[in-house]
C-alpha cells in the first residue's frame, strides 16, 4: 500500500510537537495540528480530546530533552498512515526519563496531515 505521509514528514511534525513541549507551547501547536475529533491517550488512562489539549498543555511542565528512536510507518490507507517510535524525555529536576512507545495516526485533510489519534504505551512504569 502506498500512502503520501511519509517517514521524515511525520518525524519532523513529531518533533515539532515535542519542541513545543519542551517551551510549554503544546497546547497551540496540538490545537491547529489535530482533527476536531481527535483525541491523546496517555500512559495514565487519560484521555484528551482537542478543545482540553489546547486549554491545558500550554501550562505543563516542560520537557529539557527528548529523544525519538525506532521509528516506523504503518499504512493505513493512501491518505492514513500510524507512525510508531520509542521517545525517551526528561524534565529538569525529575530522576529516571519518561520511556514510552508513542503511536501517532496521521490522516489528510485538505491534503495536510493532521493528527487524529495520539496513544502512549509506557515502559517505564
Amino acid at each position: 500500500m502506498t500512502t503520501t505521509l511519509g517517514l521524515d514528514d511525520l518525524l519532523t511534525l513529531e518533533r515539532r510537537g515535542w519542541d513545543s513541549l519542551c517551551r510549554s507551547e503544546g497546547g497551540t501547536f496540538y490545537g491547529r495540528l489535530m482533527t476536531a475529533d481527535a483525541v491523546m491517550v496517555l500512559t495514565n488512562g487519560t484521555m484528551l480530546d482537542r478543545p482540553t489539549v489546547t486549554a491545558t498543555l500550554d501550562g505543563s511542565p516542560p520537557w529539557a530533552s527528548y529523544e525519538l528512536t525506532d521509528a516506523r510507518l504503518v499504512p493505513v490507507d493512501d491518505r492514513t498512515t500510524a507512525l510508531v517510535y520509542r521517545a525517551s524525555a526528561s524534565r529538569e529536576g525529575e530522576g529516571e526519563p519518561f520511556v514510552a512507545l508513542m503511536t501517532s495516526l496521521y490522516t489528510l485533510v485538505d491534503d495536510s496531515p493532521r493528527l487524529a489519534l495520539y496513544q502512549q504505551t509506557t515502559i517505564t512504569h
